[in-house]
């Protein structure tokens, strides 16, 4: 169901791409002349056409350690200037909500203390070395670090040059199942983050997270327990008729806050503030005015009226969940209230199901269905 031009936007040719390329098209090229020395030049011909897919493939497994050791040099240069520097680290990992409560930190603290966070989803080696190298400057005294991965090692290569003082995980999900193919590791991925950080922030609402939070405890690490629900929790924040309240080790520090923002992100947030030592009537001030993330559940006013929940950024089951229970909210009143999504992706098993969930879901809510390209289109 895809063209052969790009529909959204051009083809950007980086260096990255370019170099790729170069690579692809000699592997092609000796495949040919090969098959021209053997005699077989038109089923070398025709052979090498087939195996397109194959040989980018392999040509991507030729460069990967090449652009590693190329991007070598931007990771030392990075290690070095956070050693220089020497701010607190805080890093937040979690298979969703990672942009969301990294700007939650930010400005939580920013009114005390100067902070500079990594950029849009700057999440992996590359992109942190960059956000370090471009960003940090002299005198920074937080720096908050999202960190992704697509599988075991890579959150732990991460911290070996980013020690974290302050650790997060926001929450465990079927995000990647392809790649990871189950949950559980997910959660072993996500809390190598956790491995030499002397404080977690976990959101114990998941199970798991909470069982994560207790094996840290009896290991003698500082935890914060944060919580959308339960009020014994260090940290909870409840939404009550479309408002927060947030309470801390059992006192409701405020009340009635307007905020279009998931709890337990925002109590991860106010959890690594008080942790950094931000006053509490610091933080509640500054509750009120948290900013959103681009693209995740973005309100605009388009023509005509009509309003636009950009959620184009979130593609996982508990963000579909999240989105709806706004659309439901915010259009209560209106006439027609119209999704437009290609579905969820790179959910191995579970994406047919969790697509078909989500259209029975969205059939509670939304008037109208739009459905974006071909790959859920039976699912939804």
């Amino acid at each position: 169901g895809l063209s052969l031009r790009g529909r959204t936007s051009p083809l950007v040719w980086t260096r990255r791409l370019r170099t790729l390329a170069l690579v692809w098209a000699g592997l092609e090229a000796a495949a040919v002349a090969g098959g021209i020395v053997a005699g077989q030049g038109p089923v070398a011909a025709s052979a090498a056409a087939l195996a397109v897919p194959a040989l980018v493939d392999l040509a991507c497994a030729v460069m990967g350690p090449i652009e590693r050791r190329l991007a070598g040099s931007h990771v030392a240069r990075a290690a070095a200037r956070l050693g220089r520097v020497a701010p607190k680290v805080v890093a937040i990992t979690g298979s969703f909500g990672k942009t969301s409560t990294k700007g939650y930190v930010a400005h939580l603290v920013s009114g005390t203390r100067s902070v500079v966070a990594s950029p849009a989803s700057f999440n992996n080696r590359a992109g942190l070395a960059r956000a370090v190298n471009e960003h940090l400057a002299e005198g920074t005294e937080v720096f908050v670090a999202e960190m992704g991965t697509y599988g075991r090692g890579e959150i732990a290569e991460l911290c070996s040059w980013i020690r974290p003082d302050i650790a997060v995980i926001t929450a465990i999900g079927p995000v990647h199942l392809e790649r990871f193919r189950s949950e559980d590791r997910v959660l072993e991925a996500k809390a190598e983050i956790l491995e030499d950080a002397a404080c977690a922030v976990l959101v114990i609402d998941d199970d798991r997270l909470a069982a994560l939070a207790e094996a840290r405890a009896r290991s003698g690490s500082t935890v914060w327990r944060v919580s959308a629900r339960d009020t014994n929790a260090d940290v909870c924040v409840v939404e009550e008729g479309g408002h927060l309240s947030v309470t801390v080790r059992g006192d409701k520090i405020a009340n009635e806050i307007e905020l279009d923002g998931r709890p337990g992100n925002v109590a991860a947030a106010v959890a690594v503030a008080l942790e950094l030592g931000v006053p509490a009537p610091d933080v509640v001030r500054r509750l009120s005015t948290l900013p959103g993330a681009p693209h995740r559940l973005e309100q605009t006013l388009g023509t005509g009226g009509v309003v636009v929940l950009d959620d184009t950024y979130n593609a996982n089951p508990a963000g579909a969940r999240a989105a709806l229970a706004t659309l439901g909210r915010l259009g209560v009143d209106a006439r027609r209230r119209v999704v437009v999504t290609p579905g969820m992706v790179e959910l191995g098993s579970l994406q047919s199901e969790e697509n078909t969930g989500f259209a029975g879901a969205m059939a509670g809510v939304a008037t109208d269905l739009v459905i974006v390209g071909r790959t859920n289109r039976r699912a939804l």
